[in-house]
Parts: C-alpha cells; sequence; structure tokens
C-alpha cells in the first residue's frame, strides 16, 4: 500500500482536522438533541460530518496502485494578491464605495491568474459591478455606499 494521490490525502487530513477543532469546541455549549437543538449542535454535526468526508477522502488516497499524483508547490504570489484583495476591498468599501472597491478587488484578483488578459478583466469588472449594484444595492437595499464619499458631496 502506498500514497497514490497526495492532494487527496492532505485535503482529507485537513478536512478531518477542521472538522474535529468543530467538533471538540462544541462540546463547550449544551448540544441538546434532533428535536431539541443546543447551540453545540450544529457545529457537532457538521464538524463530524466534515471529518468524516475528510476521512473517506485520506482513506481513498491510499491505494495499491502506481500511478501517483503530488502536491504542486504553493503559488505564494497568487495566493498574496488574492487574500490581500479581499483585504483591500473590505478597507476600501466603506469610504470608497462599492464601485471602486470592486474594480481593486478584480483588478488585482486578476494579476493572480496565469491567463491574465486586460481586456477579459475589464469585462469582468463591468459585469461584476453592475451585477452587484443590482443584487446588493437595489435587490437586498443594503446599506453602504456606492461611490466614494468625495464624490456624493
Amino acid at each position: 500500500m502506498q500514497i497514490r494521490n497526495h492532494r487527496d490525502l492532505w485535503a482529507g487530513l485537513m478536512f478531518f482536522a477542521f472538522g474535529m477543532i468543530f467538533v471538540v469546541l462544541s462540546q463547550q455549549y449544551h448540544v441538546g438533541s434532533a428535536a431539541k437543538m443546543g447551540p453545540g449542535y450544529f457545529p457537532l454535526v457538521l464538524g463530524g460530518l466534515l471529518a468524516l468526508l475528510g476521512a473517506i477522502i485520506a482513506l481513498g488516497s491510499i491505494s495499491a496502485a502506481n500511478d501517483e499524483l503530488k502536491v504542486e508547490k504553493v503559488g505564494w504570489r497568487e495566493l498574496g494578491l488574492i487574500l490581500g484583495s479581499v483585504a483591500l476591498f473590505g478597507a476600501l468599501l466603506p469610504s470608497f464605495g462599492i464601485v471602486v472597491a470592486l474594480v481593486v478587488l478584480i483588478g488585482i484578483s486578476a494579476l493572480a491568474s496565469h491567463d491574465f488578459s486586460l481586456r477579459d478583466t475589464l469585462i469582468a469588472i463591468v459585469v461584476l459591478a453592475v451585477f452587484s449594484y443590482f443584487v446588493f444595492v437595489k435587490g437586498l437595499e443594503l446599506q453602504f455606499p456606492l461611490w466614494p464619499k468625495f464624490m456624493t458631496n
């Protein structure tokens, strides 16, 4: 027996670990029963299901087969660009509005792609800005600025 798929093994172990963390931490709250759920019931059940799914995935990665899949290197640049763009979106939204924050989010996130093209990025910005306007501002009536504060005064 050998590890056939390293990606599935590590993903399964990560799911299992997160599931077990939720199972353990949910014990601090009253669990209750399915008929009368307490605050710890939902995290306990979901954590248990996640741990079970992780165990199934990890065990499925072990086989006697010879074809082996390795884990690729982590793209730290890409990961940093994505996480940074989301953090910047959150920081810019209150002062600069959703339009500017979305342009920055999509523009920086697009740089993380190996298939980056300016044309596709501009199309994505326009489509997602219009979609976000209709869903969040008009549909859900969320109370955040549409444009920067200096443009609305």
